[in-house]
């Protein structure tokens, strides 16, 4: 069984750019104010998911290991 991530977008850094739907269709969604949401917290790891939050223009979206919590993006500095 492999990894299940958690993914949460920052509502008050993202920008409403829509380039997490593009990297993860599916995997996000702009709500009326182009704010973006996961549309699942937790899912399988994917790497169009990881792709999305390293294309994030902002950084908005945080993703850890279900369970542990272990940072996954962004990097731990």
């Amino acid at each position: 069984m492999g990894d299940r991530w958690h993914v949460e977008v920052d509502r008050a850094v993202c920008i409403g750019s829509g380039m997490c739907l593009n990297h993860a269709p599916g995997a996000f969604t702009l709500d009326a104010a182009r704010q973006s949401h996961p549309a699942a917290p937790d899912l399988d790891a994917n790497e169009k998911v990881l792709a999305a939050a390293e294309g994030c223009p902002v950084e908005a979206i945080a993703i850890t290991l279900v369970g542990s919590g272990e940072v996954v993006f962004p990097p731990e500095e």
